[in-house]
């Protein structure tokens, strides 16, 4: 693991500063924001979902800019991340947890809040839960869950894998920015200029020229060698931090049912989980106009003041 970086020179205002670190062995693109606060300043993490990139948290990340440092990771095999060589054994959440672990080291974050989207959320509950990595047991604050639980319903997952296992490829960069506002749908309402970054932030060219989504199709077979990697609730009934769910009204990966189940077991037997629904969105909200965005940075503000007292 490399030494702790040194403070990157000062950015104007809220523009963010792009990093490669290496982590686990591998060269990991991470997007900071924030980065002329003190060294000391509070750290928000936001990691994204499956199949996308750390660009999705732009908005998130430009709400909280002002207060905190925020981190943006490219997971392994997604956007300008390496992809794994050995991909059986490095796409699952065990090795992105200890990416994490490496990756929050190196960048000299003793404690951090966590907003994950999907997979995000995922990667932040076996972090904070220290089953994985006991060296990041009570340096995650709190956590965010962006339509994600310990238990995802099996015919989204499904869903899931079919279109990220066998990503298309396209003649134009309009014909990708159609797909992608058909496939991702469920985020709610978006800006087209909006739609159009999550474009140019999500391709690829292949050698022929076209352009396709800007990820790994092998990260997909965690699916099929661990198939159960996101059946979750040991770490989960691990939290003793404040738990954000936001479910996406229309959801079909996480169900109504099973956010109950959250309320009664782990954090929300201790008093800790709130679930929150988001109309208009279903697999997941996208975090980008000012409800989801207030909702999100007044949990936070309210977790960092906690953890202050």
């Amino acid at each position: 693991m490399n030494a702790r970086i040194e403070p990157a020179p000062a950015a104007s205002g809220l523009q963010p500063v792009s990093r490669y670190l290496r982590c686990a062995g591998r060269e990991i693109h991470v997007t900071e924001w924030g980065v002329d606060h003190a060294p000391d300043a509070p750290v928000v993490i936001a990691w994204h979902g499956l199949a996308r990139t750390g660009r999705d948290m732009d908005e998130l990340a430009q709400h909280l800019a002002g207060r905190f440092r925020v981190i943006c990771p490219d997971t392994l095999g997604r956007g300008f991340s390496q992809w794994s060589p050995a991909p059986r054994d490095e796409y699952k959440l065990s090795f992105y947890a200890r990416i994490a672990a490496e990756l929050i080291d190196q960048l000299g974050i003793a404690r951090a809040h966590w907003v994950g989207t999907s997979m995000g959320g995922a990667i932040g509950t076996v972090c904070a839960s220290g089953l994985f990595e006991p060296q990041l047991k009570g340096r995650i604050a709190s956590l965010v869950l962006n339509d994600n639980a310990p238990q995802l319903a099996e015919a989204a997952l499904g869903r899931i894998r079919a279109y990220a296992g066998s990503p298309p490829a396209f003649d134009s960069m309009a014909e990708l920015e159609g797909f992608l506002r058909q496939v991702y749908k469920p985020y709610g309402w978006l800006s087209d200029t909006q739609w159009r970054r999550m474009a140019e932030t999500s391709m690829r060219r292949l050698p022929d020229g076209r352009v396709t989504p800007h990820y790994d199709p092998a990260m997909v077979q965690q699916f099929v060698h661990y198939p159960d990697d996101y059946l979750i609730w040991d770490h989960y009934d691990a939290l003793t931090i404040p738990v954000l769910c936001l479910r996406g009204a229309e959801s079909d990966l996480v169900m109504p049912e099973t956010c109950d189940e959250m309320l009664r077991r782990g954090p929300g037997a201790r008093g800790l989980a709130r679930v929150v629904e988001i109309a208009g969105c279903g697999h997941a909200p996208a975090l980008n106009v000012p409800d989801q965005l207030e909702l999100v940075a007044g949990f936070i503000d309210d977790a960092q003041a906690r953890a202050v007292r």
